[in-house]
């Protein structure tokens, strides 16, 4: 039995976690559960799962938490400080980490140093710190199982291969809501339209990136870390359908692809079991039913987003953690109605270009850049509200 612990417990990927495990519940023991605000859903979670501890980072929700535990014999932690002390758990097979934002980085850092596997859903951990946490993971010896449907189809894709015949990888994507809106009109665009995304049911950071199409610029240099691929070997194509994951292609020009109805659940518990493919009685892909599958070449000019990703990239260094976090703070302004949706690519583009570069950033440096970069981007001042 797989003793886990399970990191943004209530968010989307945590709840779809807990469904799989529910299925699986043979294999699992959760020792631990994490949640930022959501003290209802968390005591729900630790009454089901009984972990040995949650932490919950928001304090007025704390106390509900230690109210509805206190005859319980789950431990309850308050603050940051008890969401890391939960992620340098050493008594763990698997840390699923489906924290939102930078706010991963420091606890998927954590469990690397203490041995621990874990599952990574929040990519913003390797377009941060990267090099430090995959240098850290070989040192150490601990697999980063990825959790992010694209990534999970390229690791799927590549089994029993090796990278030496890769000739790239090419990263599906739907385009988000506005693949066929008017440029003109994107200045209009309002959060609430934002958010409705045509395939994906997701958390509304990850949606507002999908809409931006920065989430593909971000699992771009995820990837880089993952597979250990030069920026030239990732291509990126528009698949509205959502049903290739991502694709393979090795140098005899064979292309291998994951495909899939767009569920959460299935590289989620592919992550959870590996290296096996559990049953599951979630719905079977119908090729006849969906008819057909369309591909397009993403538009730079509609997605300024893709461009400012591979930018980072040519530059290296600190860049990447600038270009994540003015992203996160762009977004929830712009999600406050308090900036455009055409200035987040912009807050960004500024963002990289003013910051004071380091070359081999060290985790000091990080949060020194993550501070910045916040301050950065709360004195923007829009010019459209």
């Amino acid at each position: 039995m797989k003793r886990i612990s399970i990191l943004g417990s209530t968010g989307s990927i945590g709840i779809n976690a807990l469904s799989v495990i529910n299925k699986l519940k043979k294999k699992f023991k959760v020792v631990a559960l994490s949640a930022y605000k959501n003290g209802e859903l968390l005591v729900e979670q630790a009454k089901k799962y009984e972990p040995e501890v949650v932490s919950i980072i928001d304090l007025n929700a704390a106390e509900l938490v230690k109210k509805e535990l206190s005859n319980s014999s789950t431990k309850v932690l308050v603050g940051r400080e008890g969401l890391l002390e939960i992620s340098k758990r050493d008594d763990l097979d698997l840390m699923l980490n489906g924290l939102v934002g930078a706010s991963g980085m420091a606890p998927t850092l954590n469990s690397v140093e203490q041995g621990v596997d874990v599952a990574l859903s929040n990519k913003e951990s390797l377009v941060m710190a990267g090099d430090l946490i995959t240098r850290t993971s070989q040192e150490k010896g601990v697999n980063i199982f990825p959790v992010d449907s694209e990534h999970s189809a390229i690791w799927q894709s590549l089994a029993g291969e090796t990278m030496d015949d890769v000739n790239r990888i090419i990263l599906t994507g739907s385009g988000g809501p506005f693949r066929n809106r008017n440029i003109d009109s994107f200045k209009a665009v309002t959060p609430e339209e934002a958010l409705k995304h045509p395939n994906w049911d997701m958390g509304k950071k990850i949606t507002i990136d999908s809409a931006t199409m920065m989430n593909k610029g971000l699992e771009i240099i995820e990837a880089l870390w993952l597979f250990k691929l030069e920026p030239n070997q990732i291509d990126i194509i528009i698949h509205p359908e959502s049903i290739i994951h991502s694709m393979v292609e090795f140098k005899d020009k064979s292309v291998k692809a994951q495909l899939g109805i767009p569920d959460m659940k299935i590289p989620i518990q592919y992550a959870l079991t590996y290296p096996s493919h559990s049953a599951s009685n979630w719905e079977t892909l119908d090729l006849v039913k969906i008819g057909s599958l369309t591909f397009e070449e993403p538009s730079l000019e509609r997605f300024p987003c893709i461009s400012l990703a591979y930018e980072a990239i040519r530059q290296e260094g600190s860049t990447s953690a600038v270009l994540n976090i003015a992203n996160e703070q762009a977004v929830y302004r712009f999600l406050d109605h308090q900036i455009g949706f055409t200035e987040i690519p912009q807050i960004i583009e500024e963002a990289c270009t003013k910051h004071e570069w380091i070359k081999s950033p060290s985790l000091d440096d990080l949060n020194q850049i993550e501070t910045w970069a916040i301050d950065f981007v709360k004195s923007y001042q829009s010019k459209y509200i």
